[in-house]
């Protein structure tokens, strides 16, 4: 697979070197529409996506967290599950799971060594006139993993878009269309329109289509291409949808239309109006896949209580408090701004910001200056991508104003400085805020979160590490390369997929926040019936309880 010289094996690689080898290739943040090489790959490794049937999940906003509530909710009803997502917060192995759990470093590196040979067999055909990319390869892995576990289900993210996506050489029987907006418009479509018809590329005949509220212009592309394939619709506030949320300690409350009627006192334990459309979308999409048959109102609470969603409004210590959301668009942060405001209540409410350079950073602004009393600027410093914290300040000081502007550079500074101001709050209602990217947040999850233990713990002491120590941990940490590969040029690579090659990093057509980047819905203009506006139903609003 091309590790150091193109008849190089992996087979004496650490697994950190593999992982640097793979993101050596044609990256994620760029794309070569075709699924030629995907087909030849899962041809050569026996079609494994035909082992399985396949829940497909697309869209602009909330894929991550759609796709893990449907996880969640066919594990407790038995089923034993697959899961891919991507890109990851902190480790690789978060990208593909089995019954709720990422494969192990080893497993991995196993994967990669067992289709090692097929990679290189259709490397040297140059389909279109390339290599097999990084995210080709990690997408067969996931196939070939699920078939090898086996799995009763795989429920797949796709990477962007849906026609061209590597994903889609499986055909779902569940098709699922998160809300749709625009992205990435130099390569899906330059209107809602264009870019709904490439992700409406993953609904195919026969298939159930799962549709969350849109705007107008999807609406008519996704049920045309369903009218077009014959698939089985199922539309937001008309056959599913929230119909009642209260905030509750750690989430919130929910009665959901299910496919059998309302399921009651359903503990999410995730914040927001989002969140609460994705689990309606997510039960939808799970009793079709169970063939319409509704699903134990207990098994529901139960599966909906085991969701976790790193990174997503998510506390991570506590005096003062601190949250980490990786919201990286202004439709992001409106969303998060709001379950902030709803679910915490902080006074003040003091942010650590950073963004990369190619993303709307004065929308983020202008949404936070509304919301955060003072902002810690700050840079990510995994990748040349991120803006300098200079250039971010002086941004951020035309929407908050100079006197609530702080620069730290170095992010372990920042957070330590967000605590020193929040903690000047006598009356303990400060909180800090980390966001801006899902690298931020996987750079701050490193410094905060150091194991699953210790952040279990109580006792722990959950203070902020010096950033120094990323480049002198133990070499088991997934940020530690051993090796021959240049630690800081492996941890940029774990992040963002850019080549070890050095060249400038092209404007990103895949978000750094996908999976997880679920909290920026668009303010389409549509009411809160869903696809009432194109005229199909005649649904009560009041039936409806949040608002897109």
């Amino acid at each position: 697979m091309s590790l150091s010289a193109p008849s190089s094996s992996s087979e004496n690689f650490t697994h950190d070197e593999i992982v640097a080898a793979l993101t050596r290739r044609w990256p994620e943040h760029r794309v070569a529409p075709s699924l030629g090489r995907i087909v030849a790959l899962t041809e050569l490794l026996g079609d494994p996506h035909r082992a399985y049937p396949v829940i497909h999940v697309s869209g602009t906003n909330g894929k991550g967290s759609t796709a893990a509530m449907i996880d969640a909710l066919l594990r407790a009803c038995g089923l034993r599950t697959g899961r891919f997502s991507s890109p990851h917060v902190m480790s690789v192995t978060e990208r593909i799971t089995v019954d709720g759990e990422s494969i192990t470093e080893d497993r991995f590196d196993e994967i990669v060594r067992e289709i090692e040979p097929y990679i290189e067999l259709v490397d040297a055909r140059q389909i279109d006139g390339v290599a097999m990319t990084f995210f080709e390869i990690i997408t067969a892995m996931a196939y070939a993993a699920f078939a090898d576990a086996p799995v009763d289900v795989a429920i797949v993210e796709v990477g962007m878009g849906g026609t061209w996506d590597a994903t889609n050489v499986a055909d779902g029987g569940v098709a699922v269309i998160t809300p749709i907006d625009i992205d990435h418009t130099h390569l899906l479509g330059s209107t809602v329109a264009e870019i709904a018809a490439e992700k409406a590329g993953i609904i195919k005949p026969g298939a159930q289509a799962i549709l969350a509220g849109q705007p107008i212009e999807a609406a008519q592309v996704l049920l045309e291409r369903c009218a077009e394939v014959g698939a089985l619709v199922q539309r937001e506030g008309i056959e599913f949808g929230v119909l009642d949320r209260v905030p509750a300690v750690g989430g919130q409350l929910l009665r959901l239309n299910a496919s059998e009627g309302p399921v009651s006192d359903i503990l999410l334990p995730l914040y927001g109006l989002h969140q609460a459309a994705n689990a309606a979308q997510a039960l939808a999409a799970a009793e079709a896949f169970l063939g319409m048959k509704a699903i134990n109102p207990d098994l529901v609470r139960e599966g909906f209580a085991t969701v976790t969603a790193p990174g997503r409004l998510e506390v991570v210590r506590r005096s003062p408090t601190v949250v980490l959301d990786a919201a990286h668009n202004p439709h992001g942060a409106r969303a998060a701004s709001a379950a902030v405001i709803e679910a915490f209540a902080f006074n003040p409410l003091v942010g650590v910001l950073g963004v990369m350079a190619d993303k709307d950073a004065r929308g983020i602004l202008e949404v936070w200056a509304e919301v955060m009393q003072s902002v810690v600027v700050t840079q990510v410093a995994s990748t040349s991508r991120g803006m300098p914290a200079t250039d971010l300040g002086e941004l951020a000081a035309e929407y908050f104003g100079a006197e609530r502007v702080e620069v730290v550079p170095r992010l372990d500074d920042a957070i330590e400085r967000a605590m020193t101001l929040a903690e000047t709050d006598t009356a303990g209602g400060a909180g800090v805020l980390i966001t801006g990217s899902v690298v931020l947040v996987g750079e701050a999850r490193t410094l905060l979160v150091i194991d699953r233990s210790a952040e279990e713990d109580p006792e722990a002491d959950n203070s902020p590490v010096d950033g120094r120590q990323l480049l002198d941990a133990d070499p088991d940490d997934d940020w530690s390369p051993a090796g021959s590969v240049d630690q800081t040029e492996v941890i940029d690579e774990f992040l963002t997929g850019e080549s070890l090659e050095g060249e400038a990093p092209a404007p990103d057509p895949f978000d750094d926040d996908d999976p997880f980047a679920d909290n920026g819905f668009a303010d389409n203009g549509f009411d809160d019936n869903g696809f009432d506006d194109s005229g199909d139903t005649d649904v009560d609003p009041g039936e409806r309880d949040h608002d897109r």
